[in-house]
Order: C-alpha cells, then sequence, then structure tokens
C-alpha cells in the first residue's frame, strides 16, 4: 500500500506534464503573429550632431551622404550601412512608374507588413525633395532578435521612395525608437541623387 502514493503522484506529475505540452502547442499558432516590443526609456541611438556625413556614390548610378565609419555591407541591389541599431538601407529595382502615396498604401504597405517584424504604419505622404518628387513612409518595427541575447528593441523608421528613368530606390532609415535623429535623416534623404 506504501507505494500507491508514490505511484498516484507519479501520475499526476505524467498528466500535469502533458497539460503544459499540450497548452503549449495550443498557443503556438498565437504566437505567429509577433508582438511589437517596448520601447527603451534611454534609446541607444542618436546620431551625435558632431557626426561626420560623406558621400557615397553607388554603382547603380545614386549617390547619398552617409555617417563615417558606419560598417558598410554591399549587396546585389545597393548596400546598407549600420551602427549598433542604426541602419540607413539603400536598394534599386526596375519600375515602370513613380510611386504615389496612393500606390504605396497598396503594394509598398502590403509587402512591408509581410517582410519586417510587428509593424505599424503611421503615415504615408507625397512629399517633394532635392531629388524630386518622393513618397514616404514612416512606421514602427521590430528589430530581429539580437544574437547572443535575443532581445529585440522597437524601431522607428522612415522608408523614401525615389523614382527616375525606369528605376526605384528605397532608402530605410532605422533607429530605435525614442531617438532623436530628425535633423540627421533630413540631412540623409535630403542628400539622395541620381547620377
Amino acid at each position: 500500500m506504501k507505494g500507491k502514493p508514490k505511484l498516484q503522484w507519479f501520475f499526476a506529475l505524467v498528466a500535469t506534464s502533458a497539460c503544459g505540452l499540450a497548452l503549449s502547442l495550443a498557443t503556438t499558432g498565437s504566437l505567429a503573429q509577433e508582438q511589437p516590443a517596448a520601447t527603451e526609456r534611454n534609446p541607444p541611438g542618436d546620431i551625435p550632431d558632431s557626426q561626420v556625413f560623406i558621400l557615397y556614390r553607388s554603382p547603380f548610378g545614386f549617390s547619398l551622404k552617409i555617417p563615417e565609419g558606419w560598417a558598410r555591407t554591399d549587396r546585389t541591389d545597393g548596400a546598407s550601412f549600420a551602427d549598433k541599431y542604426d541602419t540607413v538601407d539603400v536598394s534599386i529595382a526596375s519600375a515602370a512608374v513613380a510611386p504615389t502615396a496612393e500606390s504605396a498604401a497598396s503594394n509598398e504597405v502590403v509587402a512591408l507588413m509581410k517582410s519586417a517584424r510587428a509593424v505599424k504604419v503611421l503615415a504615408i505622404k507625397d512629399v517633394h525633395l532635392p531629388a524630386g518628387a518622393a513618397v514616404l513612409i514612416v512606421y514602427a518595427s521590430n528589430s530581429a532578435p539580437n544574437a547572443v541575447t535575443n532581445k529585440q528593441i522597437r524601431l522607428e523608421n522612415n522608408r523614401y521612395l525615389y523614382y527616375h528613368a525606369g528605376k526605384r530606390a528605397i532608402l530605410d532609415l532605422s533607429a530605435p525608437a525614442g531617438a532623436d535623429n530628425v535633423d540627421q535623416w533630413k540631412l540623409m534623404s535630403d542628400s539622395f541623387h541620381w547620377n
């Protein structure tokens, strides 16, 4: 008779574990939709007012001022520049017509929702920049998980769509939410020119 309480305890443990596993499997589907990361209290990512900018001339037919010293990664469609969570990314593709805020809402934003993490679009508008008419999409998203800590942070992003002679450029500027980069982002988006 002394063995029965141990046996009952064992079966209760197995049942509890199975219940926890079933609950874990049942909630896996609901985790597919990533939740927005919390905004940092003292976000890293302010580009200093003393930052030096240099002119980057791309083989894809554009130039842009970017922060000196940032790590550059060349791709077959453009380049990206990064410093911690701050990034500047430019890609070029063929396009039949110039984008508008209306077409961007129907096309670009749909693609963005599929490719970025926990996206929340805040504004879509037509803007006029030194390179000509463009579209600005302002949105928030999560960073990719840190390779070591698995931590994510909330990012603010400005995406500019430029168009010239059958080519569309996408300029993405990203930084931790709350970082003060308004002037620096304006400098970079205004500096974009087709060569």
